[in-house]
Parts: C-alpha cells; structure tokens; sequence
C-alpha cells in the first residue's frame, strides 16, 4: 500500500473498536505478571473427540481446558490465539468478554472454544495461585460430585446397531444394564428411551401409536422391577416426539418416579417445551443446546424446565456455568450437568459444580471406554477421578489432574499432534 493512501482496512473487532477488552498492559506482582504466548490443540479419539486446549504462558505454567463440538471448536481456539496473545491469563473474566466482543457471530461453537480456553485460564490460575480451581469460583458446597451414568439404551451404543434392534431393545436388557450400573456403585442412571420399537411409525411426524408407548413403558417397568426406587432414574427422549407424544408417554410414566425425562421435544421450541413440562407430574430436564446466560434466564423464567442442565464445556466456560446456575437458583430450578467428556472437561465440570448450592448431579457417558479414568491423574493423592458413581473432587492445585502423555499419544485423533 502506498504510503500516502490513506488505510482502509478493518480494524481487528470492526468498526471502531471503542470498548476494546485488551489489555497492553497489567501491574502486578512479577509471580503474577504473566503473559499468553501461545494457544495449542489436540483431539482424542474417546467415544466423542474430545477437544482438549493448551495455553501457555511466558512463566512456564500452562493450564488445560477441554471443548465441546470438537473439530469445529478446537479449529477456532487455535485461530484466538493471535488475541490472547500477551494478555494476562488470571484475567478470566475479561478474556472471555474480550473473546465474545471479537468473535461475537460464532454461536454454540464459539462458546465451546471460550469454555476451553476459560477454563486453561482458570487451570493456570490455580497453579499460580496454589490452590484448586473451585476456591476461585467461591469454595465448595461439597466434597463429592454425583455422577449419574449415561447408560444409552441398554447397550453399547456400538452393539446396538449391529444387531435387530426389536432383539437389542427389550425389557430384559433393560433391566440387565440398569442393574450392572447399579452394581459398578451408581446410585443415579440414564436410559435412552427414544429408540426403535417392534411398532412401525412414521418417524418424521414424530408421533409414536400406542403400541410404541405400551413397549417404553415396559422398558422402564423393567428397570425399576430390577433395580427398585432408591435409584435415581432418568430417561432421555433425545428432542424426538411431539408435544402430544411426549405428554402421552410423561403420563403413562409418572407412576414410575423418575428423577426426570429429558428433551422430550426439539430443543428451543419453547412453547411447546412449556406444554409438556406444564402437563406432567416428573420433572422434566433440559437445556444442553443452550450456551447463554439469557437463554436459561428466559427458560426458567418461562417455566420450560423442572431441572436444567447446562454443559459446563459447552456453555462458555466456568464462570458462565456458575452465572447459568445462580439465574437457575432464583427461579428455584437445580442443575443436573449434562457432559460428555473427557475426565479433564469432567473434572472442570466437578469443580464448577461443587461451587454452586443447587447441583444435583453430573452426567458420565463414557462407560463404554475401558481407559477413561486412566486418561488423567491427580497430581496430589492417588485413585481414580470417578468412582463408586462420585468425583472426590481433587485438591491439587488449578484443576488438579495432568494428562497421562502415553495414553494421549496412543489415542490421538487423526491429523492431531500431542501437545502435553
């Protein structure tokens, strides 16, 4: 460009950047005057890809965070690197307003890479600071977080399209999985009930006839037969039916006590949300499509939910999780988290959960994949991160884990470089 031409690119942000979130420069302490240099990721090949995020900094301490949608996110992450840069990452708060004011039209996904490297930030802090993650999020409410076991539809979801699914999803399987949950130390599980029956229907209308309802409702009498009614069981619609359907379906299963039914409609129809939340005697859960703040204050507000539940990698980082479920706490909603991650984003998730006073458990979907609690370890203590169905929360200090090299390289997704 000549010299004398007048600069007509954008600047970074649009427009006139007059609330510009970065700072050049912060005074502190020289142990607490520390700088990003350097956003990394890499994806694991778990059930799910996980997306896990690596921030550095010029002190040497790095924290870890774990993302949502993790091709797309992960992607994004890397490409904030170039605005984090030199900013001082004990700033939470204001590197995810800095992060929302850049990449204000990124939606669900780029909520998903705020959470990860939100959560890095926090990771670092802890480290800096020496102490665990949920003293920076206010304390604990508790020690333990209770996990509630994803448990699909009484197999693998592997096994289960490998097979006839009138000879997969019966009463007896049900039963069958639900007790070996049960029996691992779970005293909370999830079943899918959204899956094929022996009844053709025409799927697209979302609508299921009778005989579709009688045989859901025999899959859950099987399971609270098998496992009685000190368990807290759930069931999962997955977004699939009308309200008509799901109110049909609730009603035939109030006599059940389920600790809920979950995404009985497509997510964000509201209204019709409403309908069915309204007409049943159960709770009935939702909200993992919505990453807002605003968007659970107009759900609990409006009467969508009995229970929410926010995905604590998905939502925009800790600090958003924690603001999800104080709003949900005025409208006396509690949260059951959804999560489908890997131990460290759960681990994140455990943390963010023992600070807030109206949790009342954590999703695990991850039963199928025989190396999930080797994944990480903790860097004080010893034992598994989940077991006998609890996360004895970890008191090291950030998150409290570090990842296990060997595990992560033998399980690197495709086109991935190990990054720890």
């Amino acid at each position: 460009m000549n010299e004398d031409e007048p600069d007509y690119r954008i600047p970074q942000g649009g427009g006139v950047p007059w609330r510009d979130m970065g700072m050049e420069e912060s005074h502190r302490p020289a142990d607490r005057d520390i700088e990003i240099t350097d956003v990394k990721t890499m994806a694991i090949a778990g059930n799910f890809t996980w997306g896990i995020v690596k921030v550095e900094t010029d002190s040497g301490v790095y924290g870890l965070g774990e993302t949502f949608r993790a091709e797309a996110a992960l992607d994004m992450a890397g490409r904030m690197s170039i605005d984090l840069e030199g900013e001082n990452p004990l700033d939470t708060d204001r590197i995810v307003e800095l992060l929302e004011q850049r990449y204000t039209a990124t939606g669900r996904i780029g909520q998903a890479a705020f959470t990860a490297i939100e959560t890095a930030c926090y990771d670092i802090k802890g480290k800096v600071l020496d102490v665990p993650v949920y003293e920076l999020l206010g304390g604990k409410y508790r020690d333990e977080i209770k996990i509630y076991c994803d448990t699909h539809g009484g197999e693998s979801l592997g096994e289960a399209v490998a097979y006839d699914p009138t000879d997969v999803y019966t009463p007896e399987s049900y039963a069958r999985a639900a007790r070996e949950v049960v029996d691992e130390g779970f005293d909370a599980l999830k079943l899918d009930l959204d899956v094929p029956t022996h009844a053709a229907y025409d799927e697209a209308n979302r609508r299921m006839d009778n005989a579709a309802i009688e045989h859901k409702v025999r899959l859950v009498e099987a399971v609270r037969d098998e496992i009685g009614y000190d368990i807290d069981l759930g069931m999962d619609l997955h977004w699939n039916f009308t309200v008509e359907t799901a109110i049909r379906l609730g009603k035939k299963l109030e006599r059940f006590d389920l600790a809920f039914l979950e995404d009985p409609v497509p997510p964000e129809k509201f209204e019709a949300q409403k309908r069915v939340t309204r007409a049943l005697d159960l709770p009935v859960l939702t909200g993992e499509n919505l990453v807002k703040p605003h968007q659970f204050n107009k759900a609990a507000r409006d009467g969508v939910f009995d229970i929410a539940a926010p995905d604590v990698n998905k939502c925009g980082g800790l600090g958003e999780y924690r603001k999800i479920a104080m709003i949900c706490d005025l409208y006396g909603v509690p949260v059951a988290s959804h999560n489908i991650s890997s131990p460290l984003g759960t681990v994140a998730g455990a943390h963010a959960s023992a600070s807030i006073p109206n949790f009342l458990m954590m999703e695990y979907h991850s039963r199928d994949v025989p190396w999930w609690n080797d994944m990480v370890e903790r860097v004080e203590g010893s034992g598994p991160i989940l077991e006998d169905g609890y996360i004895d929360l970890p008191e090291g200090p950030g998150l409290g884990v570090r990842l296990n090299r060997d595990l992560c390289r033998e399980y690197l997704a495709d086109g991935s470089e190990l990054i720890v």
